[in-house]
């Protein structure tokens, strides 16, 4: 199991270089959720059982209903139908008339998904209005198929796909060309980085027209002289390259045991002691029989080995680090586990010789 992951590190003392457009967000452009709610029928008896799935049997009869039949008081006993939540991410600047792909996921009991076709459903915002119409064949990955005394399930065959499932109805309001100013928001919030930014796009410029005003944050003035729009003055900086740079920062996942530090991590000079502690229990139990002619019963005595081994407990040094590669050899040369060194870093924080924040995952 790798203990650690190391980085590599650029030739310059920086982060590594980026565009600008792949290191920030542009306030306004971003996607929406959108959400509905509705029937997937066709299925082969893979359905919802009506019975344990009331709204699957309300729906059911409040869709016959707008289609002229009246159901009300029937005994209805379909297995071919689900309720479902479909779900879908509205795109930025998404026109209306254009398809997006959508996903299906069963409410209910249902066994299965496929072979279904998703009844006309529409697809709501977080204001409640409806944006899109979903509707077709649904797509999964996975199936199930069960006998008398087997059976056997592959995927997740309750949830699905359709592809190009979705018509929008509605676009949403907003102009990016007609705004005068506007925030880029970093995705790696950093001090350095964000007038990193600015100073780029002014230097490109030539006039002051952006402010670092956070670490995740840089206003963007569209310039008086500026000959085009706000679209054109993104266009022109956004692949302007910047040396991007982050906290000292190690991030362990324990689950796996992974390790991943930072660049800038740096570590006092410290001593470190790691006991490896076995415990070996062996159960070796002895039968005892009884003497001849006697009225005994052959009996089993239990008996148990116990043994206990404390080897490679010495004291190591891990020297001062002045890059991150002497720092990993100085802690892979203790010679311990992954887990045991992610023990170590925590106790080496703790002693405030760690120059570095830890995250666990």
């Amino acid at each position: 199991m790798t203990a650690l992951l190391l980085v590599p590190q650029p030739s310059v003392s920086y982060g590594a270089a980026a565009r600008i457009k792949d290191i920030v967000n542009i306030e306004g452009v971003r996607d929406n959720q959108l959400v509905g709610y509705g029937l997937v029928v066709g299925l082969n008896g893979t359905g919802d059982g009506l019975n344990n799935s009331p709204f699957t049997k309300q729906s059911l009869q409040a869709m016959l209903e707008r289609l002229g039949v009246n159901t009300r008081g029937e005994n209805m006993k379909t297995g071919n139908v689900a309720a479902v939540m479909v779900t879908a991410n509205l795109p930025a600047f998404a026109t209306q008339g254009s398809r997006l792909d959508v996903s299906v996921a069963s409410l209910g009991d249902a066994k299965s998904l496929r072979g279904g076709t998703l009844l006309v459903t529409p697809l709501l915002g977080a204001d409640g209005e409806v944006y899109a119409i979903a509707q077709g064949s649904v797509t999964i990955n996975g199936f199930s198929a069960q006998g008398d005394a087997a059976s056997i399930v592959s995927g997740v065959p309750t949830t699905g796909r359709i592809s190009s499932g979705g018509l929008i109805e509605r676009e949403i309001g907003f102009v990016l060309g007609a705004q005068r100013t506007l925030r880029l928001a970093l995705r790696n919030p950093d001090l350095t980085t964000s007038r990193r930014v600015a100073l780029a796009i002014n230097d490109f410029i030539g006039i002051p027209c952006a402010t670092p005003e956070d670490p995740a944050t840089i206003r963007l003035n569209l310039p008086r002289n500026f000959n085009g729009n706000i679209v054109d003055l993104l266009t022109d900086i956004e692949q302007l390259i910047v040396e991007t740079d982050l906290p000292a920062k190690i991030v362990i996942d324990e689950n796996s045991g992974i390790i991943v530090m930072g660049k800038d991590v740096r570590v006092s000079t410290v001593a470190v002691a790691q006991s490896n502690l076995t415990v070996t229990i062996a159960e070796n139990p002895t039968v005892v029989q009884p003497n001849p002619l006697s009225l005994g019963q052959t009996a089993v005595e239990p008996r148990t080995e116990i043994n206990v081994d404390t080897a490679g407990s010495n004291l190591a040094m891990v020297p001062e680090s002045v890059s991150l590669q002497e720092l990993v050899d100085g802690l892979n040369a203790l010679g311990i586990a992954p887990r045991d060194l992610i023990a170590i870093l925590q106790a080496i924080k703790a002693s405030g010789a760690l120059q570095a924040d830890i995250e666990v995952l």
